[in-house]
């Protein structure tokens, strides 16, 4: 079974950094992208940053210029380095990968999320 590892969320000050990874397991399909989601309370789902197999990326307009995601297709990893951490950035980062079944079918896998808390 696909299994998606997350861990580095945690409790920062404004300005600080942190570094998630997602490592994913029981994979027997390609990976085609990779990417990460939040969600607070009261709010949906969004996405925060995505990444091609081919190094593309693609940001949410409140992280650009300050969060980094990246890729290790020899270890099946994702990481989301952000820098300049604002209150706001608080939230449930969950991982997601789509999964390359078929040329043509695409499934998607979530990991549980990881807490990442910015104090002011």
């Amino acid at each position: 079974q696909v299994q998606l590892e997350e861990s580095g969320g945690g409790l920062v000050q404004a300005g600080g950094s942190l570094r998630l990874s997602c490592a994913a397991s029981g994979i027997i399909f390609p990976i085609n992208t990779m990417g990460w989601y939040r969600q607070s309370p009261g709010k949906q789902r969004e996405l925060v940053a995505a990444i091609t197999p081919r190094d593309n990326t693609n940001y949410a307009d409140s992280v650009k210029g300050r969060f980094t995601i990246s890729r290790d297709n020899t270890k099946n990893t994702v990481y989301l380095q952000m820098n300049s951490l604002k209150p706001e950035d608080t939230a449930v980062y969950l991982c997601n990968i789509e999964l390359r079944v078929s040329l043509s079918t695409r499934r998607n896998y979530w990991g549980q999320g990881t807490q990442v808390t910015v104090s002011s």
